[in-house]
């Protein structure tokens, strides 16, 4: 249902419109690794993640007179904010279904891009259901967070800048580590990867107790997370991997890897340390990974992708003060 074909497209329907995110290096994140260490910085996308990709995929690939009509999308944050800015650019409104204990940021920065924000109760009720109830009581066009092809599309264009920038560096093997909820972004890298860097294997990464893709492609079937509250890596926290999206993963991806939150805590201080970027818990994961899993790698290069950097200030400042 995806293909490099439509990641292409929407790479020609973002030009102009998304940043080409820098891939950043440091020698002490290298000593720590122990091995060469690099990081796609998707937290200096505009909206503050890789979200934005896919939601301008999405909303500039709908017909005008169905764009027109507005969006609906349900996130804990990148997501909500990425349709919504492209939706503002776009002139459409645009209805954010939100966890009520989304961070205060991603809450507040979903609302001053002019879109409606419903919040519910993550652990009670069924944002599917809310989502396609508003969708159908006010004609809008329901866009998800992972399991739609043109997000996925517009998340595949980050692998297709990895691709280019390693290939800068002299890279033509090396692991490429994403934070994964659904499995957008890193099903979109995979199939960017198989095409353009075939020397490249992506890795899922999640944070412990909500590995439920880690946990899917070791049992070859979709696993579903107990809970769905309990970690401050919130961005990535979904009941189970998509259905578009574990197919993808399944055949391209490498086994998952699960980090603490904790470790997703001093990766964050080190990013801000030693590269200077701000990463949100969720996003960090990768970075935890590369840093502090070297036994579960095998490349002696590894791509490490923060994918969000909206983070509320008491998280931020517990990072570092705890291993800044």
């Amino acid at each position: 249902m995806v293909s490099i074909e439509m990641i292409v497209a929407a790479r020609a329907r973002l030009r102009g419109r998304a940043r080409r995110t820098p891939l950043l290096s440091s020698p002490f994140l290298n000593e720590i690794a122990g091995r060469r260490l690099f990081v796609k910085a998707e937290c200096l996308q505009h909206s503050g993640s890789f979200k934005f990709r896919g939601g301008w995929s999405a909303v500039s690939g709908l017909d005008p007179a169905v764009r027109a009509r507005g969006v609906i999308a349900f996130s804990s944050g990148n997501h909500a904010q990425g349709v919504a800015l492209a939706a503002k650019l776009h002139g459409v409104p645009a209805v954010i279904i939100m966890p009520s204990d989304a961070p205060k940021l991603k809450i507040a920065n979903t609302r001053a891009f002019d879109a409606e924000v419903v919040l519910y109760d993550r652990a009670r009720e069924d944002r599917d259901e809310i989502g396609a109830r508003l969708s159908a009581e006010r004609g809008l066009t329901l866009i998800k967070p992972f399991d739609e092809p043109l997000v996925i599309a517009g998340q595949g264009t980050t692998g297709l800048e990895i691709s280019e920038q390693a290939d800068e560096e002299g890279v033509t093997e090396a692991e490429v580590l994403v934070p994964c909820g659904g499995g957008g972004l890193t099903s979109g890298i995979a199939l960017a990867l198989e095409a353009s860097a075939p020397g490249f294997r992506v890795r899922p990464c999640e944070p412990r107790d909500f590995d439920d893709t880690t946990r899917s492609l070791a049992s070859g079937r979709i696993e579903r997370n107990a809970s769905l509250s309990g970690s401050i890596c919130d961005a990535i926290i979904t009941p189970e991997p998509g259905k578009i999206t574990f197919p993808i993963l399944k055949r391209l991806a490498g086994a998952g890897i699960v980090v603490t939150d904790d470790e997703a805590l001093r990766a964050m201080a080190l990013a801000f340390v030693r590269l200077k970027i701000v990463v949100e818990p969720g996003g960090a994961v990768a970075l935890a990974a590369a840093l502090f899993h070297g036994e579960a790698l095998e490349s002696d290069t590894v791509i490490a992708v923060t994918s969000g950097g909206n983070v509320d200030a008491d998280i931020f400042a517990m990072a570092l003060e705890r291993f800044g």
